[in-house]
């Protein structure tokens, strides 16, 4: 007998028949003798609507109230999970996340996991129920609820899988696994049969849709390996584990577009020692989370001056901007632009460690599409670029055939 940990997104629970499809799919595994803890998603398009509502009624909403809001969401879905179950003569309770144990620090919308007690979801499955758990949220020790950010379920899976020991996690989408890139935009890309979780890391954190950042990364930290498959069909999917010496074989394992980042650019910033660390100390403290930084020093009237770029992801632009107006004053810059109309492209493969090159490859593939460069990054396993996001699709598809075919 297995315990098994199964993830299933927006997509796979959108509506009632693709319910009664997962509660199929639950049952046979729990026909096959195995314990069985099902973590959910709300239906696809539930959790844009509530935020639209609660935006239409105030720009800026109170995050501790977005998070009692969204939080519903799940908790339709796992309700509904339940009576599917029920429905097939299958024993199932449902669990919000605070009743699964799950404890998290008391940041609002973006709240981290700080423990996991696991005794009641442990009871429950030994009174032979399946457990169905409600993803993307939990509560502080002092009872406040929370959520863990877009893609949450994913880290409630790979934190529940983790914390119970469990034998299998598997996170069903509604695509076969991870691709080489988005096959809605490259209709040539690959399923990859396995990927590393560094590899993974970086595609989730270049934009890749498939997982949650922080999802891989506690996966890696506590060695979850783990599947990424369709709930639409039986195809085996992506196996994601740690790095393998045959993965350095492949230079690039994959090419993503992330369009969900925003550029702000402070113009004529006195150059100054302190004055990055003011600007990115308060951008932290709001729970801003910075991508790219680009810093190009100046002289203005004999003054030294610089002009500072950095990316953020595009729903906290606003709350971004804000900060840096309350800093104007303080840091006496000229002025603050704001871009959206930006994306964020990048090439990722464990086996750029050991071969060079890949660099002068992609931005050569940029220069004969036309696509001018407005930042660089890079990493051990990864380069990215700043684009205009209108040549964004173009240029993907450009660096995959490049790389991948």
């Amino acid at each position: 007998m297995a315990l098994i940990v199964q993830k299933y997104g927006g997509t796979s629970v959108g509506n009632p028949d693709r319910i009664r499809n997962v509660a199929r799919r639950v049952t046979k595994s729990r026909e096959a003798g195995d314990q069985v803890v099902v973590v959910v998603s709300a239906m696809s398009g539930v959790t844009d609507n509530l935020i639209r509502m609660a935006k239409e009624i105030a720009t800026l909403p109170s995050e501790r109230e977005m998070d009692m809001l969204l939080a519903t969401g799940e908790q339709q879905t796992i309700a509904l999970t339940a009576i599917a179950l029920h429905a097939s003569s299958v024993p199932a309770v449902s669990l919000t996340g605070a009743q699964a144990g799950i404890v998290t620090d008391g940041v609002h919308t973006k709240a981290k996991i700080q423990n996991i007690s696991p005794n009641e979801v442990h009871r429950l499955l030994d009174e032979g129920n399946v457990v169905i758990v409600a993803g993307f949220q939990g509560q502080t020790a002092d009872g406040e609820i929370t959520t863990l950010g877009r893609g949450g379920s994913d880290l409630t899976a790979i934190a529940l899988a983790a914390a119970l020991k469990a034998d299998l996690c598997q996170i069903y989408t509604d695509v076969d696994g991870i691709f080489t890139a988005d096959p809605r935009i490259v209709p040539r890309a690959k399923k990859l049969p396995e990927i590393a979780y560094d590899e993974l890391l970086e595609l989730a954190g270049a934009g890749a849709k498939v997982m949650q950042l922080r999802s891989v990364e506690f996966a890696k930290k506590f060695n979850v390996i783990f599947e990424v498959r369709s709930s639409l069909n039986d195809n085996p999917g992506t196996i994601v584990k740690e790095e393998t010496s045959s993965m350095e074989d492949v230079v690039v394992r994959g090419v993503s577009l992330d369009r969900n980042q925003a550029k702000v650019t402070l113009f004529g910033v006195p150059d100054q020692p302190g004055r990055a660390a003011r600007i990115f100390r308060a951008l932290a403290d709001a729970a801003i989370n910075v991508d790219m930084i680009v810093q190009n020093a100046s002289h203005d009237g004999g003054m030294r001056v610089t002009d500072l770029s950095f990316t953020v992801d595009k729903p906290d632009l606003l709350k971004a901007s804000h900060v840096i107006h309350e800093l104007r004053g303080e840091l006496g810059f000229k002025e603050a632009v704001a871009n959206e109309n930006i994306g964020k492209l990048s090439v990722v493969g464990v086996g750029m460690r050991s071969h060079s090159g890949v660099a002068a490859k992609m931005f050569d593939v940029l220069a004969h599409e036309g696509v001018n460069i407005d930042m660089i990054s890079t990493s051990e396993i990864k380069v990215s670029v700043v684009i205009d996001l209108a040549k964004g699709e173009e240029a993907l598809r450009a660096l995959h055939r490049a790389f991948l075919e």
